[in-house]
């Protein structure tokens, strides 16, 4: 009888241990592991963020960078014969000196309005009077976006007079023997012409901002297209003020 009962007392332990573990176990599932296609899914997620940020940034940096185009500095091609090119983002260079409409003009005289500066090499040759007349027919246009344009050269105020009534120009043409502003915007260098290497006026233009500083500089002109250049940085720089 002893036997029989512990026997029969240990049998029922066994069954209810079994069902517990079989209970716990639906009661409490397994973790399920993350398959790759809810990886790729919450990786796809991250990045969609990350780009909404960086569309707003770039969004901010635009129109800080509308704000500031006048005097932010600009790629300059580099100059040759170690010329000193008042760089984008500088103080543009003082100059005063007679002009063809009588008296002397000074850069100083045109604060709150931007100044185009050409430098050409001669009155009446065929570059420098295409040039000169680009910018007279574009005078309407400059006069909208607040600008004002002035012609340098070595050439006498009596050669000016004659350039100008010759081909009707409307903007004053500045004489500069003595080499002061061609000197201080680094358009006086050298030059080579069928073999020969001589001293000369090198074709440039410069932009100056109405804070008196470059906007930008053109050290080695191309006549043809070169006054649309001028006009489409003027309209950017203008919009940005």
């Amino acid at each position: 009888k002893k036997k029989s009962t512990k026997k029969s007392a240990k049998k029922p332990a066994k069954k209810s241990t079994k069902k517990s573990a079989k209970k716990s176990a639906k009661k409490k599932p397994a973790k399920k592991t993350p398959t790759k296609k809810a990886k790729k899914k919450s990786a796809s997620k991250k990045p969609k963020k990350t780009a909404a940020k960086k569309s707003a940034a770039k969004k901010a940096r635009k129109t800080s960078s509308k704000r500031s185009a006048a005097a932010r500095p600009r790629s300059v091609p580099p100059p040759s014969g170690g010329r000193r090119i008042p760089m984008p983002g500088t103080k543009a260079p003082d100059f005063t000196l007679e002009s063809s409409e009588g008296g002397t003009v000074s850069l100083a005289d045109h604060q709150g309005q931007f100044v185009v500066v050409y430098f050409y090499p001669k009155d009446d040759t065929p570059g420098c009077t295409r040039e000169a007349q680009a910018f007279r027919d574009a005078s309407k246009k400059l006069a909208k976006l607040n600008a004002v344009v002035y012609g340098i050269s070595k050439d006498s105020v009596a050669s000016h007079c004659k350039f100008r009534d010759k081909y009707d120009l409307n903007f004053a043409l500045l004489s500069d023997p003595d080499l002061e502003a061609l000197q201080a915007y680094g358009a006086w260098g050298e030059k080579k012409r069928y073999g020969r290497t001589y001293m000369g006026i090198i074709r440039s233009t410069f932009v100056i901002g109405p804070n008196q500083y470059v906007v930008q500089a053109w050290p080695n002109v191309r006549v043809d297209g070169h006054v649309d250049e001028v006009l489409a940085l003027l309209s950017e720089s203008h919009k940005a003020l």
